[in-house]
């Protein structure tokens, strides 16, 4: 069977079992703080676990999309080594909310595995938890298979728990002998040996772990499974690898036909490659992106490590976007996102993997050259550290590669200089409420949090729980006219009153099926209270996330389809929006953005707001956003044949109101990523008589017309420039004589550090550069405190630039020792600090940290 006939078989075993098919969820999981990464099949569906929300369905099942990277859920470097663990996997799934349990669980499983698809019940085996008798007796009851393939065992491999507190239960694995000699087979080799795989896991959910470490049973007792599809699949087509089966196969014979190396069973880089691409493609096309934190590092960490596979199979040049291609063709019809996002995944990968080609080769020719000068069999932490502050190397890249030279390498050491540099970039966080443990008081029972606020601003409600945290009261309503912060629009702001009460709402939040408002005031216990929001802060939120859409479609008309969203935020004061884009968008371009959003607002559009069905919306070509969680049912925003997108948020009802618009900031987040920020109706009005200001001011200040203004400008800047050289020229003939002086040799490398008196700022850099062309071995730092400030110039051979040596690291270090900062070129860079300091003694301080550097190479 193909692996598509497999997904498919399995969705229609459970179909015809009355179970509900939900569409995976995202890899990337936005609602939930707690995981980097979607990492199993029941994630979507913790808030019913945890009895936040009611199901809408009693049974589900669905295949979905998981990473493992991180955490206890890590499979990062079995990666290619064995051939059945992946960074990305597929999880079939069915579940049982409070509806059937155990009996047929096991029945069902046992039926799909060997009357559908015909597994051999002579290689399968089954392990129950040791304390559940209900779930051995049932295999026993239920299934035909022989008594001594039951295996009983421990906490460890077949009790389940979500974490120290919460649901847990027993569960039973079923598992699959893949060894030559059938008549081999032992129950020891079950959880113990690689010749038996786990193939679906059965847990059933029926305790409340406490916080005392007690079991509590369960009102309503739930079933929750996982199977993975690859290791199925190679099972199915008799493989022994799951990178032998036709979820992987064309992705390597595209990596064979690139590096012209044929895969074999022992071709770790052809493995580690395939499987990482695949990974890297769904999660880009569900909204991550590589960055230095969070789910974006550990990208770039997968990244980064199939391009150094990738070295080992000769293939020098960016080459994974190149793969792109195959994962679409293999998965698209199943997973309809790699083909809408195919583009950009390709531009993303494509920029990444020419970033860090150019230093990957430099960081390998250091890492080669540590290792030939390594006295014992073990890296140091801060040489660990260097490789990634320098060469961007990933820690688990590092180790890999000392793993190949048998070395050894100081973790925590590397941890503790990480640490080092997470305390100096750490800045003050602002108020956030802490969200967790919440402990609430029931007012009255019955159903809550319902939103009017599409068409209401005030209502006559109840409060049916609170709670006080932090210093804040917390108000759950029967209804509500506050919109809950989603889908990047902030929540609303208001008040909750009631005779003798009267709370400022000061935001709103949803966790589960929770409307949250956080407040302050006066509490005073009461049940039917008034709520009303600010309306003129809601109508400047309106108007922001209209515009919002708007210029989503006006991006994609102007800079190409590759343009996705990548955040938002819709604020009454402006909308911000990152999007997917690999240079600075130009002048003419934002003009012509501009155009396109005014002109449609001009025309007075109605807006046309709909819920349909999630499937008969992406038909209606409605468009899903980056990072956003869609039910069966969604909400379409329709503005008239321009713009068409799935959005639960407010807006205005015609595109008139919203004034006009007007782009105030374009810059770069990311790398392939930009942020606009833009105001609409008054705020934009403002914006344009404050432009209008300065331009009448600047044209009365020069005496020309406005037409003339460039031109002027441009005249006095070129000025500006030659009298700056004619200074520099005769600056340069006084210190030519003297800069020179105290040149000193360390090892066969030259060194200079000393103090110069200047007049002009500039100077300082020309001195720098006749530095520069005279230390072609060495390093020179140029400082001065005689201006504003205390200024330093640092000048690094080229040849030191080659082994890593940068002097806008050292710049940087310098100017901490001046209570500063600093920064720059590879070659020449400057450090700025407080000008009260003691200058002989931080000259003294940089002559020792060169003097180590110079002596580590």
């Amino acid at each position: 069977m193909k692996s598509s006939e497999i997904r498919a078989s399995f969705i229609e075993f459970f179909k015809k079992k009355n179970h509900k098919f939900i569409r995976s969820s995202s890899v990337v999981p936005n609602d939930d703080p707690t995981l980097l990464f979607t990492n199993a099949g029941m994630n979507q569906f913790k808030p019913i676990f945890l009895n936040e929300i009611s199901p809408s369905n009693l049974r589900a099942v669905n295949s979905q999309k998981c990473i493992r990277v991180s955490g206890k859920h890590n499979d990062l470097e079995e990666v290619g080594v064995d051939k059945f663990h992946h960074t990305f996997f597929e999880m079939l799934g069915n579940w049982s909310f409070g509806d059937y349990y155990k009996e047929e669980s096991i029945k069902w499983a046992w039926d799909l595995l060997t009357e559908v698809w015909k597994l051999d019940k002579n290689r399968l085996w089954v392990s129950v938890y040791q304390k559940d008798e209900e779930a051995y007796d049932l295999w026993l009851k239920q299934t035909d298979i022989a008594k001594n393939r039951i295996v009983k065992c421990g906490d460890k491999e077949n009790f389940w728990e979500m974490g120290n507190t919460g649901p847990c239960g027993p569960c039973s694995e079923i598992h699959y002998y893949v060894g030559q000699d059938i008549e081999k087979q032992d129950s020891k080799g079950v959880n113990n040996s690689d010749e038996y795989w786990e193939l679906w896991n059965l847990v059933f959910i029926q305790f409340n772990r406490l916080e005392d470490g007690s079991l509590a049973e369960l009102k309503s007792k739930h079933v929750d499974t996982g199977a993975g599809l690859e290791r199925i699949s190679s099972v199915l087509q008799g493989k022994k690898s799951n990178y032998d089966t036709d979820l992987f196969s064309s992705i390597i014979s595209k990596i064979e036909n690139l590096s012209g190396i044929k895969y074999t069973d022992k071709s770790i880089p052809h493995c580690v490659i395939a499987d990482h691409i695949r990974m890297l493609c769904f999660s880009i096309a569900d909204g991550a992106l590589p960055s230095n934190d969070g789910q974006g590092y550990v990208l770039r960490r997968i990244l980064r490590r199939a391009s150094r596979f990738g070295r080992k199979i000769g293939l020098n040049e960016p080459f994974l976007y190149k793969l792109v291609k195959e994962v679409k063709t293999l998965m698209e019809d199943t997973y309809p996102e790699l083909s809408e996002k195919y583009v950009h995944i390709k531009k993303v990968i494509l920029s990444e993997e020419e970033s860090f080609g150019k230093t990957l080769d430099r960081g390998i020719a250091h890492f080669d050259k540590v290792v030939s000068n390594l006295k014992v069999n073990h890296l140091s932490g801060e040489e660990a550290f260097k490789l990634y502050d320098t060469y961007g190397f990933p820690i688990d890249l590092t180790v890999l590669m000392a793993k190949e030279q048998s070395l050894t390498i100081d973790e925590s050491g590397f941890q503790k200089y990480m640490q080092l540099q997470k305390n100096r970039a750490k800045k003050t966080a602002k108020f956030v409420l802490d969200r967790d443990e919440i402990k609430w008081k029931i007012l009255s029972k019955g159903n809550h949090s319902k939103f009017l606020g599409y068409s209401k601003s005030l209502t006559n409600s109840k409060i049916k729980q609170f709670s006080f945290k932090d210093g804040k009261i917390l108000v759950i309503l029967d209804k509500t006219p506050f919109y809950a912060e989603s889908g990047g629009q902030v929540g609303d702001k208001g008040v909750i009153k009631a005779n003798d009460l009267r709370l400022e709402v000061l935001d709103v939040y949803k966790q589960g099926n929770k409307i949250i408002h956080i407040c302050e005031g006066n509490w005073i216990k009461t049940e039917n209270v008034t709520c009303e929001i600010s309306i003129e802060r809601r109508e400047s939120i309106k108007k922001n996330h209209t515009a919002t859409h708007l210029m989503h479609k006006a991006l994609k008309n102007v800079l190409g389809d590759h343009v996705n969203q990548a955040g938002s935020l819709v604020h009454p004061d402006y909308l911000r929006f990152d999007l997917t884009h690999f240079e600075k968008i130009k002048p003419n371009e934002i003009q012509e953005i501009e155009n396109i959003v005014n002109n449609q607002i001009l025309k007075n559009l109605k807006l046309d707001i709909s819920l349909e069905k999630f499937d008969v919306a992406k038909k209606m070509g409605a468009e899903a956003l980056f990072g956003e969680k869609y039910g069966d049912e969604v909400r379409v925003v329709k503005v008239g044949e321009f713009s068409n997108e799935l959005c639960g948020g407010t807006h205005v009802a015609r595109t008139g109101d919203i004034g006009s618009f007007k782009i105030i900031e374009e810059s770069s987040l990311a790398s392939g990523v930009r942020r606009i920020h833009a105001v609409t109706g008054k705020k934009s009005v403002n914006k344009m008589q404050e432009n209008a200001l300065i331009l009448n001011e600047l044209q009365a200040m020069m005496n020309v017309s406005t037409s003339e203004l460039i031109e002027r400008v441009d005249l006095l800047s070129k000025q500006k420039k030659q009298l700056e050289k004619r200074i520099k020229s005769k600056n340069h003939s006084k210190s030519k004589l003297n800069l020179f002086e105290g040149m000193e040799t360390i090892d066969k490398y030259s060194l200079l550090i000393k103090s110069v008196k200047i007049e002009d700022p500039v100077e300082i850099k020309t001195l720098g550069d006749q530095l520069f062309e005279k230390i072609t071995s060495g390093v020179g730092i140029l400082f001065n405190n005689t201006l504003e400030k205390s200024v330093a110039v640092v000048v690094v051979s080229k040849n030191l630039n080659s082994v890593g040596i940068s002097a806008g690291k050292i710049a940087n270090q310098i100017g901490k020792l001046m209570e500063g900062g600093g920064g720059g070129k590879p070659h020449l860079a400057t450090a700025g600090g407080k000008k009260d300091i003691p200058l002989d003694q931080i000259m003294e301080k940089s002559k020792i940290i060169i003097i180590n550097i110079l002596n580590g190479l």
